[in-house]
């Protein structure tokens, strides 16, 4: 039987060979942290490499990302469909192992990480999800949902500021079952930390609500020696109130003498000569990319997690005889399906928001319809970032989670915009819900790089970001949205609504909820939005996100194109110059994404290439709209910051009147 070092050292060799072989990559932390991995993945790690998406798996969550090749190798060796010839093509063009994790490319991965920090805040929301799944669906007799959240970071991680928002809040959750391994090798790119990192990690997390395992003198216990780490996990698999935090010694490059405890052994290969000496060292006589097969033997996990998911499923089916219409919704929610009567939930709400005609804020609008929808939404979960009262995030079926009452389906998330965004992520990839996060617009630039990363993992997360523009008023500049919703509309799979009225807020809120391959930004007023009359077509077209809402006689002479709060000043202007016999048209464009994804016979039918003179009009950026009107075009739009003052001085001040407009269409018209 293979030790226990040299099965970590199997881990070493495959992740020194890959990078080699690429010519790029981070040996250093995979060969750090193998004796961990070893002991985690053999001996506690509940996982079944025959069935990547066994829903009551462990989730590991590999956050210091660029040691890729830890994770590689550990699914290779356990028996997951991950060839050898894959980790040979580490980092080219289509394989399965990338640079960095990344979910949907290789099996048993479970998020993408490489922006440090955010696969710990992942790691948290998988912790909630999977406490708040098994407060829901587990019964006294049956424990359904029970499975543990490790994840592995470095020093990066920690040194990242969302790493203090979401660590803060799993402590005050008393998320038990979220184990983390800090990998404290006192070494980041540029050389030694101590420059730049001093922080006492111990004291960081025991204030935090954390349980904390650092080793006698609180630097942390030894992470290559197997009986030590056993013992870690076994005390923090014991702690069931708290959090628990394994500060674990490691050398980065362990195994390479001339390298390893050094940055040259971080993020660039160790040269033949120094992987030929490792070997030496390590006592690894194999050529590269060579694993001998008692040693592939003694890393299989396929017969013990095919016994693992056959035992869960022998107490699954006996738990679904006792509680069958509590089983069919846990498999509905676990495939990711809306409920049955989903259809016409919505139609009947579009359609009562349609005869209501109210006149309402669209942050207002969306809470409404989260009351008609959310009783239908057993998965939908939701929160914001110490701003419920302003984005309205909380509907009549809200019921707090929290430490004491995991079951609840809203999270106060406090200031955390961008660990709240990440944290929704973690609780979108781990499966059975569809969460949602508040906060205002301009602060979606604190969340951006986990909005981006949703984007990229193609996942379901709702960004409900209120006060849209500069009609946010008396705040001023520093809260007054201008350049922000221009640029998440250049996220590639961020689809991006910015509705006019109470119906386009619940069509919004339908495309968000039905979307199941990427998130929606939702774009919502402070200010009250008038109603704005519809037929039954127009009612259909708003879910192309483009649609005509205003029309003269005959062709167009002009297009006025709008969002939000603006659609109802292109609709007042064109509705006065109609009355003088010109042909103006009013398209609304609530979703630019969605209307560019409409056939080109819909697109021409709404912005006829005949019809040259086009204006847009929307109280943020002015660039991105010359896209729809061309360059010979005009924007009525924003080219500088806002200004203090009431919302209707603002608009007045930068243009948006009634009579600046029309000042507008002459001019233009004219030439």
């Amino acid at each position: 039987m293979p030790s226990r070092r040299e099965l970590a050292n199997a881990i070493r060799a495959l992740s020194m060979d890959a990078v080699q072989q690429a010519k790029s990559g981070h040996p250093g932390a995979p060969m750090g942290m193998a004796d961990i991995a070893e002991v985690l993945w053999n001996d506690y790690l509940r996982h079944n490499p025959a069935n990547p998406n066994w829903t009551d798996r462990d989730r590991f969550v590999l956050s210091n990302g660029h040691g890729s090749m830890l994770l590689y190798s550990l699914l290779h060796l356990t028996g997951y469909g991950l060839p050898l010839e894959e980790l040979k093509n580490f980092r080219q063009l289509h394989s399965q192992t990338p640079g960095h994790p990344e979910f949907g490319y290789t099996p048993g991965v479970e998020t993408t990480t490489g922006p440090l920090g955010q696969g710990l805040a992942n790691a948290v929301g998988m912790a909630i999800a999977e406490r708040t799944l098994a407060a829901q669906f587990n019964r006294d007799d049956f424990d359904i949902v029970d499975h543990y959240t490790y994840v592995f970071m470095g020093d990066g991680c920690l040194m990242e500021g969302i790493s203090h928002e979401v660590c803060s809040l799993a402590g005050t959750l008393k998320l038990g079952k979220l184990i983390g391994f800090y990998d404290s090798n006192n070494i980041s790119i540029d050389g030694e930390i101590e420059g730049w990192f001093t922080d006492d990690t111990v004291k960081r997390f025991e204030a935090y609500g954390w349980h904390v395992i650092g080793g006698a003198d609180g630097k942390g216990i030894d992470g290559h020696d197997a009986d030590a780490v056993k013992k870690a996990i076994e005390a923090a698999r014991a702690e069931t109130e708290r959090p628990s935090l394994i500060v674990c010694r490691t050398v980065i490059g362990y195994g390479a003498p001339n390298k390893q405890g050094k940055e040259s052994s971080h993020g660039a290969p160790l040269g033949e000569d120094e992987i030929q000496l490792a070997r030496e060292q390590l006592e690894w006589p194999h050529p590269a990319f060579e694993v001998p097969a008692e040693i592939y033997a003694a890393w299989d996990a396929q017969t013990r997690g095919v016994a693992l998911e056959s035992d869960w499923t022998v107490k699954y089916n006996t738990w679904k005889k006792s509680y069958p219409e509590l089983a069919a919704e846990f498999e509905r929610r676990q495939r990711g399906e809306l409920p049955e009567n989903w259809a016409d939930t919505v139609a009947t709400y579009v359609h009562t928001c349609a005869d209501k005609g109210e006149t309402i804020a669209s942050r207002k609008a969306s809470q409404n319809t989260l009351d008609a929808y959310g009783p239908a939404l057993t998965e939908l979960i939701g929160g914001s970032a110490d701003l419920a009262g302003s984005n309205n995030t909380i509907w009549s079926g809200s019921t707090t989670n929290s430490a004491d009452t995991p079951a609840g389906n809203y999270l106060y998330y406090g200031v955390r915009e961008f660990g709240m965004t990440a944290i929704n992520n973690g609780l979108a990839l781990h499966g059975g819900f569809i969460p949602y996060g508040g906060t205002f617009l301009i602060f979606s630039d604190y969340a951006r790089n986990a909005i981006r990363m949703s984007a990229l993992m193609k996942q379901r997360n709702i960004h409900v970001l209120t006060h849209d523009s500069i009609g946010l008023g008396e705040d001023g500049p520093t809260h007054q949205a201008v350049e922000q919703a221009g640029s998440l509309r250049l996220i590639p799979n961020l689809s991006v609504w910015r509705p006019c009225d109470t119906v386009e807020t619940a069509v919004a809120w339908q495309h968000a909820i039905a979307r199941n391959d990427g998130p929606t930004a939702l774009l919502l007023s402070r200010q009250n939005l008038a109603h704005q009359p519809r037929n039954e077509a127009q009612l259909a077209d708003i879910s192309r996100g483009g649609y005509v809402l205003v029309d003269g006689d005959g062709e167009p002479e002009l297009i006025l194109i709008a969002t939000g709060s603006e659609v109802q000043l292109a609709a007042d202007v064109a509705r006065q110059l109609n009355d003088q016999g010109r042909r103006v048209r009013v398209v609304s464009m609530p979703c630019t994404d969605l209307f560019d994804a409409q056939d080109s016979t819909y697109r021409e039918a709404v912005l006829p290439t005949s019809c040259r003179q086009r204006i847009a009009i929307e109280a943020g950026s002015a660039d991105y709209w010359y896209k729809y009107v061309g360059l010979d075009g005009r924007v009525l739009g924003m080219r500088s910051f806002g200004e203090s003052a009431p919302a209707s001085d603002v608009f007045e001040y930068f243009g948006f009147t009634e009579t600046k407009l029309i000042e507008m269409v002459d001019a233009f018209t004219a030439n």
